[in-house]
Order: C-alpha cells, then sequence, then structure tokens
C-alpha cells in the first residue's frame, strides 16, 4: 500500500512489499510492460486491463495477473500503474489515476496534442502525483554513460533507423522514433532551443515516414537528428562532438567510440588523437525505466523523465511536424 504524506510539496510514500502494479493496454508494449513486472523484485503484477477480453484475459494468464475490463476496475487494487494504450486516449486514462493520487508511468508520447499533455501535467502537479513518462532510450546504459563522459556538446548527429513495419503506421515517424532522440538531445544540450527546421517524406504511409530535424540551440550547439522507418537495414547511433574530443554511441551494443587528444608533445606540435572503446554493461533499457519507476514509486523521489520533460520533447516534436508540413505544402 502507498501512503502520501500531505505535508510534503513533493509526495512521499511508504510503501509495503510488496509494490502492486496495473498494466492497462495489453497490446504489443502493454505485454512487455506486464512480463518485466512479472519479474521485477519486490513487485506484484496484480491486474491487466484491455478492452478486448480475449487479448487481455490472455497476457493476465500468462503473467499470473487478474484480468479487468475497463481501467477504472484497477483504482483501488494497485499502488502504481503502467498506462499502454494509444497515445489518443491517454490523457482520459491518466488523469482518473493521478486525480486518485496513483503513480503513473505513461507511455511515450505523452499526449497526442499539446493541450492534453498540459491537461496530464496539470493533473499530475495538482495532485502532487509521481507521473514518469515512456522514453526509454534515457535509461540505454550507453546513454547513462555518454550524459556523464559529454561536457558541452557543439554538435551532435543521430540516426534512427529501421526497416518497415505495419506497428504503429497511425501517427508519423516523428512521434513514433525521432521523439526518443529530441528529448536525448534536449537532455544533453544545457540551453534552449532557439530556431527548428525540418524536412520529410510520405514514402509508404499517409504520414511522414522519413524525417530530418535541425535543432538549433541559444549557446550556439547545433544537432541534426534524423529518423525513418523505410529503410532498408536497422541502424541507430548518435555522434557527439565537443571541445574535449569525438564521442559516437551505438544504441544497439551500448558502446561508446571515443576520439580525443592526448598530451601535448614537449617538443611542440598537435597532441596526438588517441582512440578507445568505452566498454558499457548493455541493460535492456525497457527493464531499466521500470525497475527506475518502481522506485520511484517505492521512495517518493521524482523519476528521470517527468510529465515536464516529455511535454518539452512533444513540443519540439509538434515545431518538427510544422516544419514538414509546411515544406511538403510548398514544394512544387
Amino acid at each position: 500500500m502507498v501512503v502520501w504524506s500531505e505535508q510534503h510539496t513533493q509526495r512521499e510514500c511508504m510503501v509495503s512489499e510488496p509494490v502492486r502494479i496495473g498494466v492497462v493496454g495489453a497490446g504489443y508494449l502493454g505485454s512487455i510492460h506486464a512480463n518485466i513486472y512479472s519479474r521485477l523484485s519486490g513487485v506484484k503484477l496484480v491486474a491487466v486491463a484491455d478492452i478486448n477480453p480475449v487479448v487481455g484475459q490472455a497476457v493476465a494468464n500468462k503473467y499470473g495477473a487478474a484480468f479487468a475490463y475497463h481501467g477504472r476496475e484497477l483504482l483501488n487494487r494497485v499502488d502504481a500503474v503502467s498506462i499502454v494504450v494509444p497515445t489518443s486516449s491517454h490523457r482520459e486514462v491518466s488523469e482518473s489515476f493521478l486525480a486518485a493520487g496513483i503513480p503513473v508511468m505513461l507511455e511515450k508520447p505523452i499526449a497526442h496534442t499539446i493541450e492534453d499533455a498540459e491537461a496530464i501535467v496539470r493533473s499530475a502537479e495538482s495532485s502532487r502525483c509521481l507521473l514518469q513518462i515512456g522514453h526509454l532510450e534515457r535509461f540505454n546504459a550507453g546513454v547513462v554513460r555518454l550524459h556523464e563522459e559529454l561536457n558541452r556538446p557543439r554538435f551532435i548527429e543521430v540516426h534512427r533507423l529501421g526497416k518497415f513495419v505495419e506497428r504503429a503506421t497511425d501517427v508519423d515517424v516523428v512521434t513514433d522514433l525521432m521523439i526518443h532522440d529530441i528529448d536525448i538531445v534536449l537532455s544533453l544540450v544545457e540551453s534552449e532551443l532557439s530556431y527548428v527546421s525540418a524536412v520529410g517524406a510520405r514514402i509508404v504511409t499517409d504520414h511522414v515516414d522519413i524525417a530530418n530535424a535541425r535543432l538549433e540551440f541559444a549557446d550556439g550547439a547545433i544537432a541534426n537528428v534524423t529518423a525513418s522507418r523505410v529503410s532498408a537495414k536497422k541502424f541507430r547511433r548518435i555522434r557527439t562532438f565537443s571541445d574535449a574530443g569525438y564521442l559516437g554511441l551505438n544504441f544497439e551494443d551500448q558502446q561508446i567510440d571515443v576520439a580525443r587528444p592526448g598530451p601535448r608533445p614537449a617538443e611542440g606540435g598537435f597532441a596526438p588523437i588517441v582512440t578507445d572503446t568505452i566498454r558499457v554493461d548493455p541493460t535492456p533499457p525497457l527493464d531499466a525505466e521500470l525497475a527506475h519507476f518502481v522506485d520511484c514509486v517505492r521512495q517518493g523521489k521524482p523519476p528521470l523523465v517527468s510529465g515536464v520533460v516529455g511535454l518539452r520533447a512533444l513540443r519540439v516534436a509538434h515545431q518538427v511536424r510544422e516544419k514538414i508540413e509546411h515544406s511538403l505544402y510548398t514544394t512544387p
């Protein structure tokens, strides 16, 4: 059970073991959430809710949980909840839990519209309830290490390319894929975004399937971000340039390539370039993300990716989409 302290500005909680978790939405990603919670130490997967009883019951049975048709049936049964429903339903589903003071892990993006996203954040703030947004790449061990190694980046280049699959084709590639890297870039650059330009194309679906955005910051840093869901093969990499040198992360193996200046020769001349690889112990990002959420619930601490952070990433994603739509309509 979660007991909230009303005397603290950030809600403090005492959670009895195990932490009771519910999952609302038993589709592809929701079933993975249920799987992870079912094997997390100190967690009890209490129930899985889905408006499709066949799918929901199957997932619930598979992971030893009860089935509920509607998310509201979980309100008095859980200490926290993962919401993994279509983005258009995020506000409706999450607000009922937040209003009840139940911590929410809400899959990305935070909402489909800025209006809905702002309402979700307001709901969390008014009830002083924990809200975490599912930008799982922040929990990629390589990204975590990149944050530790990188100081004041001047240029960032990100590629997130993949083959076409029919899942998530109801949204554009910016909302589906690029928003991960927008969030990472915003976390790496400690400066205000000053300008956005972007182009894109519809290749297979009625939405933009490949996109490129240029993000310019007030401190002079620039990020070039490309996302595609129509490429021949999977390729996910981020390259960063700073005065200290070059760092390149492969999102898949979570290892970081390094090129930095070595000691300057005593007799003068240029310092040699020293190359190396930072070995990172890879961890499944979604496992780490959900474990972090449970830890925040248990300790009453704020999450790494809050609702405010998720809202900022969505605002930039919308700017990118607007620039792309403008370029599509103005192209002869």
